[in-house]
């Protein structure tokens, strides 16, 4: 079969931590050398985003915000956005405000950061502004909000999960770190509708793409795309709905099969 994109996720797929490698770097730029669509598919913000293709030398449409955002960066423009509800965002915030815990939460440009205490602002990228109290900010909606912090996070669940399961995902992502994030985008907001809305930008049919994840929020992608690909590290749940498994991100999971593509033409 010929493929004609690749769907590649970033934290827990193509980096190590913050860390791009050379031989994932190298590979992907050689795939778009050989004329794949990269669509870089990721729960990080876009312009986080952003940096990572500048630094492959890549400028195709990016899914962001775990798939609650489709961004084309040659047109400035979204061709996706789907916001977090009002009630749900006034709950989410009431309870992150009174307990002690770590949330990002991505709205138009800005992504802010609520944590106990003011961190070195010197160190936040130029679009992630702390906040002592998310409350009063819900004129912007957030297309993502993240929450790290084992009490709030089963205080979410217990609370807003089963309230809010008609219009809002909550589920568990993998962070740069490693560890396990809760995180909370629009119900249509999810990798899978986010390939659908980029593959018809593109013109090419999803049967025709590769998908890369590691996490519960790439079977969406999975599931939409023509073949799919599990990291190592994944658990089994994301294994068994990936077409094949490859190793880990920090063995070059990525990188391997990019490879074996590229000089075989098939998987």
């Amino acid at each position: 079969m010929t493929y004609k994109a690749l769907a590649i996720d970033l934290d827990g797929t193509l980096l190590i931590g913050e860390d791009l490698p050379t031989a994932h770097k190298e590979a992907v730029a050689a795939a778009s050398t050989a004329g794949f669509q990269i669509i870089i598919a990721t729960a990080r913000w876009r312009q986080m985003a952003q940096g990572i293709a500048a630094e492959i030398g890549i400028s195709t449409p990016i899914i962001a915000c775990s798939g609650a955002q489709v961004y084309v960066p040659a047109e400035q423009k979204d061709i996706f956005d789907h916001r977090l509800p009002l009630d749900f965002v006034k709950e989410l915030y009431a309870i992150c405000d009174a307990n002690r815990c770590i949330t990002t939460v991505t709205t138009d440009v800005d992504t802010f950061l609520k944590l106990e205490g003011e961190p070195d602002l010197s160190l936040l990228p130029a679009e992630m502004k702390w906040v002592s109290q998310l409350t009063g900010t819900e004129n912007n909606l957030p297309r993502i909000a993240t929450v790290q912090g084992s009490s709030v996070v089963e205080l979410i669940r217990s609370e807003l999960k089963s309230r809010y399961e008609a219009t809002v995902n909550i589920y568990d992502s993998i962070g740069p770190s490693g560890k396990i994030i809760l995180t909370m985008t629009a119900k249509a907001a999810n990798k899978g509708q986010a390939l659908l809305t980029t593959c018809h930008y593109l013109d090419i049919d999803p049967v025709d793409v590769v998908a890369f994840g590691d996490a519960e929020n790439d079977i969406s992608m999975f599931e939409i795309a023509g073949a799919s690909v599990a990291m190592g590290q994944a658990d089994e749940r994301v294994k068994s709905a990936a077409s094949m498994v490859t190793s880990a991100n920090t063995e070059d999971g990525v990188a391997l099969v990019i490879d074996s593509l590229l000089s075989t033409g098939d998987l």
